[in-house]
């Protein structure tokens, strides 16, 4: 998923065998510009705040270089907190707090919890849903019951779960009191819900694809009074919303049910759309100059480039996928790293393999940068930190922190936070660590 998501996510769906064949299709249309990071407007906090899924930048770019690339479960760890259930939810930490969604599977019980920034110490935790999971035959062994990352305005915390039959989005106070509590529709789940919540202006936006007819629905932050909502096909898809600034306007973009969509973000109304990646996609878009970059799926495999001008014109295609991770760019590269566990290396203007190598294991938590290292943790548990190199891979570290990780990693200022799980005694535990010099 944290994050996402999902995250770090969220991170659903069926993992296919990942070609390593140069089958790109040539690019076309022309250079394009792939140099500027794209955000859609500022969010609440500073630089050493992850206020939501993908991050204060809204692509997996953290603020500071000063991450550690040097540690193991036992050496520079500031602090570790045991967390109770299971959660594929990315931590979101906004100023003296970390806040997680997470699941008690065995009572069917969702809730947020709160941690000291500092310590790790929970604060507080706040049930929100109690009973009626879906069957285990509508959910995929790599999912979870809290795959959405919380979301934080700087004032309240949303949060989407899927719980009897329906989304329900929830809007908390940063001391865990419920202030709304709204169901924007109901949801037949194939493999569960894995989408979080994107901000814009004083709307929550959140996706629902599903296989009974999706939806992407506005809701007011303060009041949870909806704002709009448009349908989206009877297709079950399972990416993240996000808003970006891309060609010259704020772009609300999802992938998923064989295309790349644009909505205006105020209105809900289609901006362009471009035939690719999947019937079934996990990750985010992203966005750098005036392209935007997804990838997927489920049947299909591919990755693709597409001009956000509205003419949804195609720059690049290539014939292998990342399916659940999400993707970066960065200085012109477009980086990847698949639920196989292969890196690639792309440049971003032409689609033109710089290299690929194979990490091991698998993956479902997407990739961060922090600095000018890229942090991938496997779902063997496993962290292996390269550098954006677009020359050639430069592995930094390999470490195994735990028996698996399915949320995405956050870096905020010099400290790093995974959320792991541990089987080695027998019992599942998860535990947040936070990594620091």
């Amino acid at each position: 998923m944290a994050s996402n998501r999902l995250t770090t996510c969220l991170l659903l769906g069926l993992l296919f065998t990942v070609g390593c064949s140069d089958d790109r299709t040539p690019a076309v249309g022309g250079k394009v510009s792939t140099d500027d990071i794209n955000v859609g407007g500022p969010l609440a906090g500073d630089a050493a705040d992850w206020t939501a899924w993908r991050g204060p930048n809204r692509n997996g770019v953290a603020v500071g270089d000063n991450v550690p690339t040097d540690f193991s479960p036992t050496k520079n760890i500031i602090w570790k907190a045991e967390l109770p259930g299971r959660g594929h939810s990315s931590p979101t930490l906004v100023g003296e707090r970390i806040y997680l969604a997470t699941a008690d599977e065995k009572q069917q019980v969702q809730s947020v919890l709160a941690l000291e920034r500092d310590t790790g110490k929970q604060i507080w935790k706040t049930d929100l849903h109690t009973g009626d999971f879906p069957p285990s035959g509508k959910m995929h062994g790599k999912s979870s019951h809290a795959s959405c990352t919380v979301a934080c305005d700087g004032e309240r915390l949303f949060v989407a779960f899927l719980n009897h039959d329906a989304i329900h989005v929830t809007a908390l106070d940063l001391d865990g009191k419920q202030v709304w509590q709204e169901t924007v529709g109901k949801f037949d789940p194939k493999f569960g819900y894995a989408p979080s919540p994107t901000l814009y202006e004083d709307a929550v936006i959140i996706a629902a694809d599903h296989q009974g007819g999706g939806h992407i629905t506005s809701l007011d932050r303060k009041s949870g009074k909806q704002l709009w909502q448009i349908d989206r096909p009877a297709v079950a898809t399972y990416s993240s919303p996000i808003v970006l600034d891309v060609a010259g306007r704020e772009q609300l973009l999802i992938s998923g049910a064989e295309k790349v969509v644009s909505y205006d973000p105020k209105t809900g109304k289609e901006i362009w759309s471009a035939a690719g990646t999947a019937e079934a996609t996990v990750g985010t878009v992203i966005a750098a100059g005036d392209v935007v970059f997804a990838s997927g799926g489920y049947p299909q495999a591919e990755t693709v480039c597409i001009k956000a001008d509205g003419s949804g014109d195609v720059v690049w295609r290539d014939g292998k996928k990342t399916y659940v991770p999400s993707m970066l760019v960065h200085a012109g590269a477009l980086y990847v790293v698949d639920d196989k566990g292969i890196a690639r290396c792309y440049d971003a203007g032409t689609g033109k393999l710089n290299w690929q190598q194979r990490l091991g294991g698998g993956y479902s938590a997407s990739p961060i940068l922090a600095g000018e290292y890229i942090y991938a943790a496997s779902e063997q548990g496993q962290v292996v930190v390269f550098k954006a190199n677009s020359k050639a891979f430069e592995k930094v570290t390999d470490v195994r922190m735990g028996s698996e990780v399915y949320a995405t990693p956050v870096a905020c200022g010099d400290r790093l936070y995974l959320r792991v799980a541990d089987n080695s005694s027998g019992k599942r535990m998860e535990t947040l660590y936070c990594v620091g010099k």
